[in-house]
Order: structure tokens, then C-alpha cells, then sequence
């Protein structure tokens, strides 16, 4: 026990000092690329703001090199003092020797998803919205509530709300839609009330329409026609709609669940955030993974020599693994492949081949 407490605390040290380094790299990397998006105009303070922001995402994205690298920093420290010759002369295997860090990889996985998540859905959140603010930008013109699918669109110096009861996979045919234009002081203009709306080139496209004129009647009920089919001018399309659900990195991991109902209530399928909920859960395992692979190809002693190629060959396995695991996330979102299977498959097979490649250098 005292001897796994050991290496668990070698490894979190380890792990803090990467982590520790990345973020003295990141940050003025970042502050680089915001300054970059802003010009000059903006002052220091909002571009480290927006680097902050977003440095929870870029750390959050890279938690599998970090383990990597601290298992490779544990390793081979370990053999460079000749503690794992004595570890295994007690008679201690590679797999029983590894058992520490691969929890403590497990534990880190688990954290990352209990606060790490939580607080990259928000701080991603923030990201946006202030990024918009500066850039003087609108930041979402979609939202997804218990009552339906809500949109926004601005033509000239009008904005129109849009509500819906249901929609395509695509947000371009709304049911039962509501159409709310406003002036440019916010007051309303007229109601639409449609059976349904299909969005055209530059066009919604009305069909049994229900028409109020709000502003200067006396009584817009009185004053209300109804139309077969109506044209209403649109600056949206397909792609700024889908794109306006943002990322699911905005969602926290205990909302996306509910988010995810809320998206398929409205008629979306929630590919996207369906994959990435699965690939949230399975991402303690891939940590775990990056573990094994590094100690497969570490846990030997310095005097064997080829250390540089064995540490390069475990640093592009990782690789693999990882952009595996992102091109079975694209399989995921396009729905060609279940999220289940893109998201536990791939770590599941690095912890099998990394079990194996172990055994077959150290206990084989």
C-alpha cells in the first residue's frame, strides 16, 4: 500500500507540473490569438479576459497529453533511479505497478467531469457572449425551452421572434409558428400565426397565416386577416441555425441530458450533443488508457537504451488513439455510427492493446 501511495503521489506530481507548463505556454498563446481577433483597439485587460475564458476549454482538450506525458515523466524517473528494478525484484509486476497512476488517471477523469466540466460549459459560456460584445456581433439567434424552438432574425432596423412548437432535423420547417416583429425601440409591430413556415432562400415562407398589425390599430383583432400563403423576408439559413445551438462544451454534462429531450421535443436529432454526453462519460477511461500505453512503453530500465524512441513511439500511439477516437466522434455526430459505440469503443480497445503490449514486454 505504502508503495502504490508512493508512486500515486510521484504521478500527481507529475501531473501538476505538466499541467502547470501548458498553462505558462497556453495563456500567452491565446492572449496572442485574441489580440489578433480584436486589433489593437481592445485594451490588455479584455484580451487576458477572453484568454482566461478560454483557457478551461484548451486544458479540458488536451487532459489526454497531459496524463501522457506524466506517465512518461513517472516512468522514467522511476528508472532512471532504478526503483522499478528494485519494485520488481520485490516481486511486484508491471500491471500491479501501473494500478496507481491508472486510478489516479481514473480519479482525474472523474473530477475533470464533476468540476472541470461544469466549468468549461460556463466559462465557454462567457467566452461567446463576451467575444460578441466586442466584436459587436450578435452571439446566438436559437434557443431550445420547454415551450418549443425559439428564433431570432433582423431585417433592417426590425427584429422578428420567432416561436415554434416543433421543427425539421434542419430548423427550417417550423409547426405551429409564431412570428413577433419589433421596431427598432422594441415596440411590437404585428403577430403572425402560422400552421406552418418553411425557410426558403431569403424567405420564410408562411402557409395559413394569421395576420395582427399591432402598431396603430385600435383593435388588432378586428383588423386581423388571414392568408392562404405569406413571403416574410429572413436573414437566416439552415447553417446559422444549426450553428446557433453552439457547442455542447456550453452545456454542462448534468444539463445535457435534459437538453438533449428539450432538442428532440423541438424535432432535432441532438447528434452532436448526444456524442459528445457519451464521450464525456467514456473520457476517464481514455485517461486511463493513456496511462497503460505510457507505462507499456516506459516501464524498462534506461540501460536497455532506444528511451527517446520508445517515449516518441508512446507519444504518437497516444496520438492515434486520440484521433481515432475524434474521427469516431465525426462518425457519431453524422449519425452513421451509434454514440455509444464511437464513444466506449476506442478506449476500450487502447486499454485491451496496451494490457497486452505490457504483459508481452514485462510479464510475457
Amino acid at each position: 500500500m505504502i508503495l502504490h501511495l508512493y508512486i500515486a503521489r510521484r504521478f500527481m506530481v507529475a501531473f501538476g507540473i505538466v499541467l502547470a507548463v501548458f498553462v505558462a505556454i497556453l495563456l500567452p498563446i491565446d492572449m496572442a490569438d485574441q489580440l489578433r481577433r480584436l486589433g489593437t483597439d481592445q485594451g490588455f485587460v479584455a484580451v487576458l479576459q477572453l484568454a482566461l475564458l478560454n483557457l478551461p476549454r484548451s486544458l479540458n482538450g488536451l487532459m489526454p497529453l497531459f496524463v501522457m506525458l506524466a506517465t512518461l515523466i513517472l516512468f522514467l524517473g522511476l528508472a532512471r533511479t532504478s526503483e522499478l528494478v528494485v519494485v520488481r525484484a520485490s516481486g511486484r509486476s508491471a500491471l500491479k505497478s501501473a494500478a496507481s497512476p491508472v486510478v489516479v488517471a481514473l480519479i482525474i477523469g472523474g473530477l475533470s467531469l464533476l468540476i472541470l466540466n461544469p466549468l468549461v460549459a460556463a466559462t465557454a459560456r462567457q467566452y461567446d457572449v463576451t467575444l460578441a460584445r466586442l466584436l459587436g456581433s450578435e452571439s446566438r439567434s436559437v434557443s431550445v425551452t420547454g415551450q418549443g424552438l425559439w428564433l431570432r432574425q433582423g431585417v433592417g432596423s426590425e427584429q422578428t421572434v420567432i416561436r415554434a412548437s416543433a421543427t425539421n432535423s434542419e430548423g427550417t420547417h417550423l409547426f405551429d409558428a409564431s412570428f413577433f416583429t419589433f421596431d427598432a425601440d422594441g415596440l411590437l409591430l404585428e403577430r403572425m400565426d402560422a400552421r406552418e413556415a418553411l425557410l426558403e432562400r431569403d424567405a420564410w415562407t408562411l402557409t395559413d397565416v394569421k395576420r395582427w398589425p399591432v402598431a396603430g390599430s385600435l383593435n388588432a383583432e378586428a383588423d386581423a386577416r388571414r392568408f392562404e400563403t405569406l413571403l416574410l423576408p429572413s436573414t437566416l439559413t439552415a447553417e446559422q441555425i444549426r450553428d446557433s445551438f453552439g457547442d455542447p462544451e456550453t452545456v454542462p454534462i448534468f444539463e445535457l441530458p435534459a437538453f438533449i429531450r428539450q432538442l428532440n421535443d423541438a424535432g432535432f436529432a441532438a447528434l452532436q450533443h448526444r456524442t459528445w454526453f457519451q464521450m464525456q462519460l467514456s473520457s476517464p477511461l481514455l485517461l486511463a488508457a493513456m496511462v497503460l500505453i505510457g507505462a507499456g512503453f516506459t516501464m524498462r530500465h534506461t540501460r536497455f537504451g532506444k528511451t527517446g524512441v520508445m517515449v516518441l513511439s508512446a507519444i504518437l500511439l497516444g496520438f492515434g488513439v486520440v484521433f481515432i477516437r475524434r474521427f469516431a466522434e465525426v462518425l457519431g455526430e453524422s449519425g452513421q455510427v451509434a454514440a455509444p459505440l464511437v464513444a466506449w469503443t476506442p478506449p476500450i480497445a487502447a486499454i485491451l492493446l496496451a494490457l497486452g503490449f505490457l504483459l508481452h514486454t514485462e510479464d510475457g
